[in-house]
């Protein structure tokens, strides 16, 4: 690895495509799980079950309970061609900021049928390459969303768009258990590996949960383009962190308990927060983008998914752990065999 920092391709690694996880695992918490312990760099291979046993009585497990919206559509346009849109979000009432592909050039004020006779108009691209467009009845227009659209699945994660079978578990497995409030465009993965039966052993060990919501957005899917990644933009995601959690999070903290973040999503939410320096502003959209070096304020332990190279998401967890301790880590999974990206293992970073 070239040690220039901030360098982007310092986060390039070699993963076969083999190990990228095309299908949920049968038993969500028999996921595997490599636990990095970050200071001596020593490295466990256990089960996802198995993390109960690295929690302790007085921690505060938070996680993230955004809901992935069934946000990929398809239409057609005037001319009979076919086009494919990815929602990102209602910009305000009955305007959406849409991902659209097609075969040929849109255009402005170009009008786009979807399922059940609902059409849309664009109004205009913008800065970032996605369409803002406007629906003649939003009520109409969310009743399609929810009645044909699909799990917005990751792009390499593929699916027989003719096979309905093919993607038939995924309505189910690209939602955590406790997925709450829609808004979500992707899954906080990291969550994905529990059950119910194991956040009840959790509580009952006496390890808090404490609920946030950070809505997951095209950042997700964006890769780092710039040569030097502090050039690079995030796209700014909603979040909202209840009083309640914050109270239980600042209780454990001055009690010398560790707060861990399930998932980057919610890392990032919790950063947040703690640069904000205030419980007044508990809520609202963030572009913190988070890359080494960096000092965690409110982020103890970190449970995460194995990220794309070259991702944002994988400068967090290497600002969390050290950017060595993660190639190092990466390696040992990919010599293991271990499944990754959104359907695949899981680390717990100590």
């Amino acid at each position: 690895m070239n040690t220039t920092p901030y360098k982007t391709s310092n986060y390039d690694y070699d993963l076969p495509k083999n190990l990228i996880a095309q299908y949920p695992i049968t038993k969500r918490d028999e996921s595997r799980l490599l636990v990095l312990h970050k200071k001596s760099s020593r490295i466990e291979h256990r089960k996802f079950h198995e993390i109960i046993e690295y929690l302790n009585c007085g921690d505060v497990l938070v996680l993230n309970d955004t809901k992935v919206s069934p946000a990929r559509i398809h239409g057609t346009r005037t001319t009979g061609g076919k086009v494919e849109g990815l929602i990102i979000k209602e910009l305000e009432e009955n305007t959406w900021e849409v991902l659209l592909q097609s075969n040929h050039r849109l255009k402005e004020n170009e009008v786009l049928n979807f399922d059940n006779g609902v059409k849309g108009q664009i109004l205009w691209r913008n800065e970032t390459g996605s369409w803002i467009i406007r629906s003649e009845d939003r009520e109409k227009f969310i009743k399609m969303i929810e009645s044909s659209g699909r799990m917005p699945l990751p792009p390499y994660i593929k699916r027989d768009s003719n096979n309905k079978s093919h993607g038939i578990h995924d309505e189910e497995r690209y939602q955590t258990i406790y997925a709450k409030t829609t808004g979500a465009i992707a899954a906080p993965t990291a969550g994905l590996h529990f059950t119910s039966k194991l956040l009840e052993e959790i509580t009952c060990k006496g390890i808090n949960i404490v609920y946030i919501t950070l809505h997951v957005g095209l950042g997700t899917f964006k890769p780092i383009h710039k040569e030097d990644f502090r050039q690079h933009t995030i796209h700014k995601e909603f979040y909202n962190i209840p009083e309640e959690a914050i109270d239980t999070i600042n209780k454990a903290k001055s009690h010398g308990k560790r707060i861990i973040a399930t998932g980057t999503t919610t890392c990032r939410a919790l950063e947040t927060i703690a640069k904000n320096q205030t419980t007044g502003k508990n809520s609202g959209w963030t572009n913190l983008f988070i890359y080494p070096p960096y000092k965690f304020k409110l982020t103890d332990s970190l449970i995460t998914n194995f990220h794309l190279q070259r991702s944002t998401l994988l400068l967090l967890v290497s600002a969390f752990a050290g950017r060595e301790n993660i190639a190092t880590s990466y390696e040992e999974a990919i010599s293991h065999s271990y499944r990754f990206y959104s359907y695949g293992d899981c680390m717990l970073i100590l």
